[in-house]
């Protein structure tokens, strides 16, 4: 099978299934694992060089829709009817679903069941013990600074946020992503700013962009010093990567 990833959550998928020996091209956003990088770059996900893939001549691309703009990729996909799944999973239970859809659609279902299995293994362990947290920290989400975007209650950043025993204080907007103002963020006063912008590296985030906002320092969060600057490939990517994601949040929110 030649297999086609047009997003970084699908090549992830695949690396999860075991089968990233597969894949023959990838999105230019594709980064994990570090093998993929040497693969033929198609271009950014919503934007794909649908001419270079067809000539790769693929098996199955794994199309996507967790980001919008993305449906023009799918688009093309039908028009040259070249051989397609669509993955759009917008919470956890979805990403396990897609273990198995992508497992059948390759005709390794056994494969989609066992990677689903563990998924939801690992899930469960660290579960047992967020719901064993003696409190429950506020944490503020941000995607985006300008404007302010951040997660709403339709989305994994707040599954994620429950199962490390902790909860979005954006829980209550039910949308999948919400844009706000720092004025709003401040009045629901977070224990935690959980900082993972979107295509932005760690690295590349400085504390003082977040510290300096007007009357930010008012915050508990930053008066105690509890500003995580996060990796937004272990949070703001839909797929499986999220259990390191959630790992890692439960050690730095819990002392």
């Amino acid at each position: 099978m030649r297999v086609i990833s047009l997003c970084p959550s699908n090549t992830e998928i695949m690396e999860y299934l075991g089968l990233t020996d597969l894949l023959v091209g990838v999105d230019d956003f594709s980064d994990w694992p570090e093998c993929v990088k040497s693969l033929p770059q198609l271009g950014p996900d919503l934007s794909i060089d649908l001419d270079m893939v067809e000539e790769l001549k693929p098996d199955l691309v794994l199309a996507s829709l967790s980001v919008p703009g993305m449906e023009k990729n799918v688009e093309g996909l039908i028009q040259r009817n070249i051989p397609h799944i669509i993955l759009n999973p917008q919470s956890l239970a979805d990403i396990e679903n897609d273990l198995i859809a992508t497992a059948n659609a390759l005709n390794m279902p056994e494969r989609g069941k066992e990677a689903a299995s563990q998924f939801c293994k690992r899930l469960d362990d660290i579960k047992q013990k967020g719901s064993k947290a003696a409190h429950k920290p506020k944490l503020y989400w941000e995607w985006w600074p300008k404007p302010v975007f951040t997660p709403g209650s339709i989305n994994w950043l707040t599954e994620v946020s429950e199962a490390a025993g902790a909860e979005n204080v954006f829980k209550d907007v039910e949308l999948a992503s919400v844009q706000t103002d720092w004025d709003d963020v401040k009045s629901r006063n977070p224990d935690f700013l959980c900082i993972a912008w979107v295509g932005v590296r760690k690295q590349k985030i400085k504390k003082d962009l977040i510290t300096n906002r007007p009357g930010w320092n008012e915050l508990d969060a930053v008066r105690n010093d509890r500003i995580l600057i996060l990796e937004e490939e272990l949070y703001c990517r839909p797929s499986p990567r999220l259990l390191d994601g959630l790992e890692k949040l439960y050690g730095l929110i819990h002392d």
